[in-house]
């Protein structure tokens, strides 16, 4: 996996259930053997890359009760992401935004974009 050290982004702060994510060179193969030859990337505006931060995920509300002795809690609950960080993700192009960060170029992709995921299992 080639993700860049991750006190970089330490400042981003991902919204929501969208990913950033470094394109892969087109010649990259994962461990696997898993890659998207040139032609599938321009025929089809498909890109492949690591997932370098997500967001929280999907927004669900939250019935708040107006009962003084309770705590105050986080008033946004979230469904979690599927996509996690060092992930190679499969993304529809279309769906994704461009942005340049510290000279380098990264899209920002909801997870509706993403078509698959390939993740190194720790044993």
């Amino acid at each position: 996996m080639h993700l860049t050290p991750e006190n970089t982004f330490k400042k981003l702060i991902v919204i929501g259930d969208r990913v950033l994510i470094r394109l892969t060179k087109p010649t990259e193969r994962t461990e696997s053997g898993l890659y998207l030859p040139p032609g599938v990337q321009e025929r089809e505006k498909v890109q492949q890359g690591y997932v370098i931060k997500t967001g929280p995920g999907y927004a669900i509300p939250v019935h708040i009760e107006e009962e003084t002795w309770k705590a105050d809690d986080e008033k946004v609950k979230y469904i979690p992401l599927q996509a996690r960080e060092g992930d190679l993700a499969i993304f529809l192009l279309s769906g994704a935004t461009e942005v340049i960060y510290e000279g380098e170029k990264y899209f920002i992709v909801p997870q509706s974009s993403i078509l698959m995921l390939e993740r190194e299992e720790d044993l």
